[in-house]
């Protein structure tokens, strides 16, 4: 049955004969046709009607022609169409097949140009434009252009062939509609979109400018909205749960708030609050509504020829009921609600019973998405006759962008509708478990991996609209990983590719994707870039250089670095990265030119890989300091000022001779060149630095003591012990190496160095009483020096309301502005004498941990590695007698004994498991004799003592005058 109202038409709408119109309330008419109506539309000239596949279309009365057309059935050979929308002039009609048609002014028909085959879902029509979505989700359009409703860009002219709108590509889309100039799109998570005329706000977007390309509607995020419906200048949508907005013109209260005013956000629609609206739709100027629950029509706006069922004939900013027979609220449900320029139409079908759906005239079709029970269809039939229409769905849905997208939405609690830039709206846990059923089939994975490199993965766009668009770089790396090797390799280089021409926004919404990624699924991210990098050097380590890899590697590289920087407080994620590192320092040696970039992803290397490029560098020659061993710091200093400026210490090793004995060039002297001569540069004598109150930790000074010269060779000196690995007594706080690193200190860093103080200044930030001042001002007091914090309002005071800014302040005035001076020039001396990428390769704590090792002193894994040579073995008796004395001696000798052992004072950064100690018996040695240490290779000469008491004494001895260093 169909029921209309409105302006004068035909009686009947030639669909039955004048005398078998049913006459209603309020001038409400119903026709019940033989043949029952599939679907119908409504434009300006032309009302259209499908009925058992044929199309017939009735003209309406126009200003030039005052007189009814007749009902005209179109003449469409053997087309049979399911749905018809009426436009301005014309109507667009669509068949069973997906085959579009155009019907222009003249009621004669010709298919659409340019959609190449595609099978077509949905149609939409405006004034002058008109949109439709393939089953691929791919939007195309034709028409005119004049306000940007085709979505094509600015300076597009229109066309009269379809034309795809490539911006939403990779958007899954549920629904288009068409308005007067404008369009919408609405995603499957009920994202809208808008493009076009938006001079009365049409387009929600806040304001009134046209938009040349879709562009999301924000204010309706997370709205759920499920539906859209265009009118001449207005729209409205539905959420699910019955919500409606409007927005748009309310010249003539068809946005329903009663009042006439334009309303440029979308604006619920309070009279029908609580209503659980179940249909919207827009005429030019009025809007109706139905509510499934109570089989109510209502409607509001322009009623000046009788569209809102008012006898009255006036305009209506509020909504109120249409009325219907009540016979037809206990037969009929509405399937379809019509709302024309002048007519309104409601499309009811008989009620199947109360336990059933309410049935549609004909309802949406959706794009088509990948699903657990389409794979089980696949896997089911896939050696069967239907492999051809499983290839095709194959191809479909894998070479589509949006139909990826749009699989795998998580539904539960309408999860999905969260989606926004913070949450993807994807079910994990489903996307695992259906490709790890997919890949279990190889001629189902093998024509997928086809479909995945040839069309979709090309078909990327780098500059996609909404966020919806950016789910297939999460679904891709959990399928890739299932493949076969080289198609694995393939794909993953490509995907990278395509992850890096992001545009940077989009980028940035992908990598908070990833920083929300459950763990395991995280894991596996990282795990198929990983392989695939590791793949690449080993084949260019060992099966040389292709033209392309080092660029492929670089890539991958980056999505790694971009995957660490999110979840770099991860250990879990650090054993990820290139733990065996020995393969690139061997191919970085023989490729540093090609690969000289990966070195700016220092995250991607362990700590032992940053140690290890660090000692196997290719250096140019050593660089010789001659000392005299009482005039360490004076002689050093004086040949660091006298060497040619263009030397390069960074490119050099360091080589230590003493004036005592110029003949030893050993790694001894360096050792112990490095202890000494720090121990003399922060000794207090020195001058160089202040101590805290505990004097266990050294500062730069307010007020320098020293020329500023010396702080510039104090870098250099430290620039030196970095290049050589060696080392060295730096009793800094991590702020130093953070400021080497350009991280900004903060007040953490500041408890290291003066607890007391960071207290204090934490007190301040967490005190909770509601005062308005805290009883102190920005004067503050620091090494004997007061100082203003605030210059600009001196003696300005601490409030609840400033207390942060205070701390900022004077944590940044001791770490940074005080010592601007003397770290300056500190800085410039120690990257003189080093790579700063080098440097850069470490974290803050890393960097102190190679220049001053750590204090984990684990005497049991030092015994555990130690080996033994000549005729020395674990169980021999002086080798069991020097363990039981070792285990004997004090902490403090355990230390001396690792200083005479290794040159250094403290345990090299990788820890007691870096020392490799070797004993071997010392060749012709008496009683006499003292234990000898080569430190350069941690060798311990021991003679063949008699008995335990004269091992210890010997040993002792040996520690605690740093006697017995053996000289190569």
């Amino acid at each position: 049955m169909l029921c209309y109202w409105g302006a004068q038409i035909r009686e009947g709408l030639g669909l039955v004969q004048p005398d078998k119109v049913k006459h209603v309330n309020c001038g409400i008419r119903s026709v019940c046709p033989k043949t029952a109506v599939q679907d119908m539309s409504a434009g300006r000239s032309f009302v259209g009607f499908v009925r058992d596949g044929k199309v017939s279309v009735l003209r309406l009365r126009s200003e030039e022609d005052n007189h009814d057309g007749k009902l005209k059935q179109l003449q469409l050979k053997n087309d049979r169409i399911r749905l018809i929308v009426c436009g301005g002039d014309g109507a667009v009609l669509l068949s069973d097949s997906g085959k579009v048609l155009i019907m222009d002014k003249s009621t004669v028909c010709r298919p659409l140009k340019g959609l190449d085959n595609r099978q077509v879902i949905q149609i939409a029509c405006g004034d002058h434009h008109s949109m439709a979505l393939t089953h691929d989700g791919q939007v195309f359009v034709w028409g005119d252009n004049s306000h940007g409703q085709l979505g094509l860009e600015k300076d597009h002219p229109g066309s009269p062939s379809a034309q795809h709108v490539k911006s939403l590509s990779g958007v899954p889309l549920a629904q288009i509609s068409a308005g007067g100039d404008h369009s919408f799109g609405l995603s499957l998570s009920g994202v809208v979109f808008g493009w076009g005329k938006n001079s009365a706000g049409q387009l929600g977007l806040g304001d009134t400018t046209d938009r040349h390309v879709p562009t999301v509607v924000k204010s309706l995020n997370r709205k759920k909205t499920v539906s859209i419906s265009c009118g001449g200048e207005h729209t409205a949508t539905l959420s699910k749960g019955g919500t409606v907005f409007t927005f748009g013109s309310g010249v003539s209260g068809q946005l329903g708030h009663n009042s006439i005013r334009d309303e440029h956000h979308p604006r619920v629609v309070a009279e029908l609050w609580g209503s659980e609206v179940s249909q919207v739709t827009c005429g030019r100027h009025h809007t109706l509504v139905s509510v499934a629950s109570s089989k109510r029509i209502y409607s509001f706006g322009c009623g000046i020829q009788g569209q809102l069922e008012n006898e009255e004939m006036i305009k209506k900013s509020v909504s109120f009921s249409v009325f219907l027979p009540t016979e037809y609220n206990h037969e009929y449900v509405i399937a379809k609600l019509i709302a024309g320029k002048n007519h309104s139409f409601a499309l009811f079908v008989k009620e199947l019973g109360k336990d059933l759906e309410p049935p549609k005239s004909n309802p949406i079709r959706g794009i088509l998405t990948l699903n657990d029970r389409m794979i089980d269809c696949w896997l089911s039939q896939s050696d069967t006759c239907s492999w051809k229409a499983i290839k095709r769905e194959i191809n479909t849905v894998f070479s589509s962008t949006a139909s990826l997208n749009g699989s795998f939405l998580k539904l539960s609690r309408d999860d999905h509708y969260q989606t926004s830039e913070d949450h993807c709206g994807l079910d994990f846990h489903l996307v695992k478990t259906s490709f790890a059923k997919l890949s279990e089939n190889t001629s189902l994975i093998s024509e997928v991996v086809k479909v995945v490199q040839q069309r979709l993965l090309p078909s990327l766009n780098p500059n996609p609209t909404g966020v919806e668009a950016l789910r297939v770089y999460l679904l891709l790396p959990e399928l890739i990983r299932r493949f076969q090797e080289q198609q694995r390799t393939e794909l993953t280089e490509a995907l990278a590719s395509k992850i890096l021409q992001l545009d940077p926004d989009a980028r940035a919404v992908l990598e908070t994707y990833w920083s929300r990624l459950p763990e395991d699924w995280l894991k596996n991210v990282v795990d198929l870039f990983n392989k695939e990098s590791a793949m690449l050097i080993e084949k260019i380590a060992f099966e040389g250089i292709n033209w392309d890899m080092p660029g492929c590697l670089e890539k991958i590289v980056q999505i790694l670095h971009m995957v660490y920087k999110l979840h770099a407080a991860e250990e879990d994620l650090k054993d990820c990265c290139w733990g065996d590192i020995g393969l690139y320092v061997e191919f970085i040696q023989y490729h540093d030119t090609t690969l000289n970039n990966l070195k700016s992803y220092p995250h991607m290397f362990n700590l032992e890989a940053k140690c290890r490029l660090l000692e196997n560098r290719e250096q140019l020659g050593c660089f010789e300091l001659v000392v005299r061993r009482t005039a360490l710091l004076e002689d050093c200093f004086h040949q660091l000022r006298t060497t040619d400026p263009s030397v390069d210490l960074r490119r050099y090793w360091l080589s230590v001779l003493y004036k005592e004995n110029v003949s030893k060039r050993t790694d001894v002297n360096k050792k112990d060149f490095f202890l000494n001569v720090f121990k003399e540069l922060c000794a207090p004598e020195s001058q160089l630095l202040m101590y805290n109150d505990s004097n266990t930790m050294g500062w730069f000074p307010t007020k320098l003591s020293v020329e500023k010269e010396k702080y510039f060779l104090f870098g250099i000196l430290c620039g030196l012990a970095f290049n050589n690995t060696s080392v060295v007594h730096l009793p800094f706080p991590l702020a130093l190496f953070k400021k080497l690193l350009n991280v900004k200190p903060s007040l953490d860093d500041l408890i290291e160095f003066s607890p007391v103080l960071s207290k204090s200044l934490q007190y301040i930030l967490d005190y909770s009483d509601d005062v308005e001042e805290m009883d102190m001002n920005f004067t503050v007091t620091w090494d004997k020096t007061e100082v203003e914090l605030d210059p600009a309002e001196p003696g300005k005071m601490v409030t609840n309301y400033n207390r942060t800014e205070f701390v900022d302040k004077y944590v940044d005035y001791i770490l940074n502005k005080s010592v601007e001076e003397a770290f300056e020039e500190f800085k410039r001396g120690f990257f003189k004498a080093c790579n700063g990428w080098m440097v850069e390769m470490f974290e803050p704590e890393e960097l102190r941990g190679v220049l001053v090792g750590n204090e984990e002193y684990d005497w049991d894994i030092l015994k555990q590695n130690t080996s033994y040579e000549g005729s020395f073995y674990a169980e021999h008796p002086t080798v069991i007698s020097f363990w039981e004395v070792f285990k004997e001696l004090t902490p403090t000798e355990k230390k001396a004994f690792l200083l005479f052992l290794t040159g250094f004072e403290k345990v090299p950064i990788l820890g007691m498991s870096a020392v490799k100690m070797r004993v071997t018996p010392l060749l012709k040695s008496t009683q006499d004799h003292l234990p000898q240490a080569l430190t350069c290779h941690a060798l311990l000469g021991l003679p063949v003592y008699q008995n335990k008491e004269t091992l210890k004494t010997k040993l002792i001895e040996a520690i605690n005058h740093k006697r017995g260093f053996w000289e190569e």
